[in-house]
């Protein structure tokens, strides 16, 4: 799928992006979110993002259908964390294996570099070589293991920490 545009969310895409991860919820561990978001509820986490400054969600669509999207949210809490982010990609279940989220990621990364963002980290729940291998195709290195660190479907799951130098 070659003609599809990355650019800035907006809160029109609101519908189409908690649909998008809504499904990673229901069926995946991909995410540790159990309860399945609104679109009221989902546009306090889309408030976050802006295009300016370090937290970016960026969208890919196609013909007005958004494909999937890529974001770059806090790392944690505390101020001296500010130069840290956490990346992430979800792509509709009907477009993946298109490119869509090495798009996605090139085009974060560029963004991110008119930021002052020093380190990105991906949390990757086990398995997922997917995950791992766009990860580890942006020179991404695994620093970290957690060992079931979060509960879903009625088992502990453990999860891979990656970091890459901006």
């Amino acid at each position: 799928m070659s003609g599809f545009s990355i650019r800035f969310g907006e809160e029109k895409d609101l519908k189409a992006l908690t649909n998008i991860y809504n499904y990673y919820v229901e069926h995946t561990t991909i995410t540790f979110d159990i309860e399945i978001y609104t679109v009221e509820r989902r546009k306090q986490w889309f408030e976050k993002y802006d295009k300016n400054g370090p937290y970016k969600l960026l969208v890919a669509e196609n013909g007005g259908r958004v494909l999937g999207y890529a974001t770059s949210s806090k790392l944690r809490e505390k101020d001296a964390y500010m130069t840290s982010v956490e990346t992430t990609i979800y792509v509709d279940k009907d477009a993946r294996e298109n490119g869509i989220g090495t798009r996605l990621y090139e085009r974060l990364f560029e963004e991110l570099k008119n930021e002052d963002v020093n380190m990105m980290y991906a949390a990757v729940t086990q398995p997922n070589q997917i995950s791992e291998n766009i990860h580890k195709k942006f020179g991404f290195k695994e620093v970290g293991y957690f060992s079931e660190v979060g509960r879903k479907f009625g088992k502990y799951w453990d999860v891979k920490w990656f970091e890459r130098k901006l």
